[in-house]
């Protein structure tokens, strides 16, 4: 369906191909998944399968790409849009209506399909993706998971031949990500879909993937092969993979059901060792309050009764569904929104009370779309600017970078980075201004495995440093590698809030995948069974 001949792709200014030696086929009707670390070119390769590269994004597209015989070189975007539909890592990139109901329609509007299949399709996907009590809301008021399930949606109801989306559960809660996968492996087997989709969250995805093609690093030749093959050399691998290496088992697992079958053994070893966890913070006052808070926007109360308290030295996670009113809690913190009722403390200050100068001196927040931080023209220039603003001494923000990012340029364009290269940068900015509270929307949407180590690394520092961290994320291995407390949300009210084994544990969504395989013991991460080894 898909083939490949000698592909490179070089951007203008780029002194090496973003992609080189790509010579594959992805055969009709498989899921094949796209993996490798962040910058070495995936999104590149998706988009010259879509035809965005070179005839959107510029650059030299050397070798030749067919899908369904369709030669992207000779064919624009707009003329395989009846087969290849697209998903890209930013969906506000991609929405063009205003209205959930809208989108839905508009792809298959500019395909002419008649008025009644349009009008079954809609309702078939509404269905398939729990979009319909969204039907009618303003793309612009939904959560960052939400906008993605309706991006999905969007090329879903004109029925292409095939599917390339990148990153497509990034933002999605975990039961929201089942939900997807579900339906593209229902698109696959039933009607013989082809899907091509990179992903970093792997825990979620490569058990459902007939093949996965590996980009070891930028301008290797990639490497393609059954996904247990794959997984065996790969440098990013997920936890369920990296726990059968410590192990040594042979087949390597990808799903938490085949580890269980190999784990009884490895939980003799563990039985009664001591598992570690993130030093408890020192005991404080609160660093930030919340009593009471309610908060409506229009006509929905976003929270309500919001009771929470945040010491310096303590990491809190905020988890639940998409559109549970994690960042609105967030936005909140940091003077966003006016509450409706109840009170915000932070550092003594009410926050939407206290001027935007004086609070990035209490708080600081990294947005979900890092792009909202980012204005100039090269990495070295963002950070110039951020020392500036912060009062660091100059290199503060570029010591930063270089840590989460080894090897970036200085002389690079913010909007030439991929998603998770842009979400550090902006974090690196923020961080340069070291601020006692640090908030942090979905801190790993796009980072790779390594990113997020480092990530890990930085924020447990911060968190030894006295500084306090909260972050709403949908990424529960990360929750069990670094947060004290788990705090659930649910349709703006907390359901749950405590230490993170207790609450993680004992739910079938936000346990980690060592939590299921190593049940009934509360064993959390890999890190920690290497440690108690």
């Amino acid at each position: 369906m898909i083939r490949f001949e000698q592909v490179s792709v070089t951007y203008a200014d780029a002194r090496e191909p973003a992609v080189q030696g790509v010579d594959l086929t992805v055969p009709e009707g498989e899921l094949v998944l796209l993996v490798g670390p962040s910058g070495v070119g995936k999104s590149t390769l998706l988009g010259a399968v879509s035809g965005l590269v070179p005839h959107f994004t510029g650059g030299v597209l050397r070798g030749r790409v067919t899908v369904d015989g369709r030669d992207t070189r000779t064919h624009k975007p707009r003329e395989l849009a009846d087969l290849v539909g697209t998903v890209g890592q930013d969906p506000l990139a991609h929405f063009v209506t205003d209205t959930v109901e809208d989108e839905l329609a508009y792809g298959m509007e500019s395909l002419g399909v008649a008025p009644d299949v349009m009008r079954r399709r809609v309702e078939e996907t509404l269905d398939l993706l729990g979009l319909t009590e969204l039907r009618d809301r303003p793309i612009a008021t939904l959560s960052g998971g939400q906008q993605q399930r309706v991006a999905i949606g969007s090329v879903l109801t004109p029925h292409p031949k095939v599917l390339v989306l990148d990153e497509p559960t990034s933002a999605l809660d975990p039961a929201a990500a089942e939900e997807v996968l579900a339906v593209l492996q229902r698109l696959v087997h039933d009607l013989g879909t082809t899907v091509l989709m990179a992903e970093h969250r792997l825990e979620r995805v490569v058990q459902y993937a007939d093949q996965v093609i590996l980009l070891p690093g930028p301008g290797e030749a990639p490497v393609m092969g059954a996904p247990a093959d794959v997984m065996a050399v790969s440098p990013v691998f997920p936890p369920v993979v990296a726990l059968g290496r410590l192990a040594g088992w042979d087949p390597l697992p990808l799903s938490v059901r085949d580890a269980r079958r190999s784990a009884a053994a490895l939980r003799e070893r563990l039985d009664g060792r001591v598992r570690t966890g993130p030093p408890a913070p020192p005991p404080a006052g609160p660093v930030a309050t919340v009593d009471r808070l309610g908060l409506r926007r229009g006509r929905i109360e976003a929270l309500r009764q919001i009771s929470l308290s945040v010491r310096p030295g303590e990491t809190v996670a905020l988890m639940g569904r998409n559109g549970a009113g994690k960042s609105t809690l967030l936005g909140t913190l940091v003077g966003m929104h006016e509450p409706s009722s109840g009170s915000v403390q932070v550092g003594g200050s009410t926050p939407h009370r206290t001027p935007p100068r004086e609070m990035i001196r209490r708080v600081g927040l990294v947005p979900q779309e890092p792009r909202d931080l980012l204005y100039a023209d090269t990495v070295a220039a963002e950070c110039a600017a951020a020392d500036a603003d912060a009062g660091a001494d100059p290199g503060s923000c570029r010591a930063l970078v270089s840590e989460l990012l080894p090897g970036l340029p200085d002389s690079v364009h913010p909007r030439d980075l991929s998603e998770g290269q842009r979400l550090a940068l902006a974090l690196a900015i923020v961080l340069t201004g070291r601020p006692p509270l640090l908030l942090l929307d979905e801190p790993t949407r796009g980072l790779d495995y390594a990113a997020k180590g480092r990530l890990v690394g930085v924020l447990r520092a911060l968190a030894g440093d006295g500084h306090a961290i909260v972050l709403a994320t949908h990424d529960v291995e990360l929750a069990a590698e670094l947060a004290h407390r788990v705090v659930i949300l649910a349709d703006g009210e907390i359901v749950a809030d405590g230490p993170t084994p207790e609450v993680v544990v004992s739910s079938p969504s936000f346990a980690p995948q060592v939590s299921k395989i190593l049940a009934p013991q509360d064993w959390l991460t890999v890190t920690q069974v290497r440690e108690a080894l």
